[in-house]
């Protein structure tokens, strides 16, 4: 029985996924993918499973997800699982198929919301004089 481990990041999120042989069953901490909510993310996960639905019929992935928002967590487990597939498979030609289709399905986005200063209310924003 193979088994494959692959990790995924984005913002604070991080995604642990295993990729072993299966009947194409997909959990995302522990709760399956036809339930995931937001329907928008759930979308976000499914699409390396869309776009290579052959070697996913064949493999059954658990995704652990800790820390940041939905969507980040989303963006995290949509990397680790499409890593695990490739690994699983060792298809270089699947790998290029999703550089194709977008960057960050194999890569993770190193993106951070950058910290607040003093001096004003955000990032880069200083607060206004008036002069008066």
């Amino acid at each position: 029985m193979k088994v494959v481990l692959a990790v995924g990041r984005r913002k604070a999120a991080i995604a642990r996924a295993t990729v072993r042989d299966g009947k194409g069953k997909v959990f995302v901490n522990k709760r399956s993918i036809d339930v995931y909510e937001p329907e928008l993310a759930r979308l976000r996960i499914s699409e390396p499973l869309v776009l290579a639905p052959e070697i996913a019929k064949r493999v059954d992935i658990e995704v652990d997800v800790t820390g940041g928002g939905f969507m980040g967590q989303a963006d995290a487990a949509r990397t680790a699982i499409a890593r695990g597939l490739i690994e699983w498979s060792g298809d270089a030609k699947l790998r290029e198929f999703f550089k194709q289709y977008d960057w960050t399905l194999i890569k993770s986005d190193v993106r951070f919301k950058e910290p607040k200063k003093p001096g004003g209310p955000g990032a880069r924003a200083k607060f206004q004089k008036s002069y008066r």
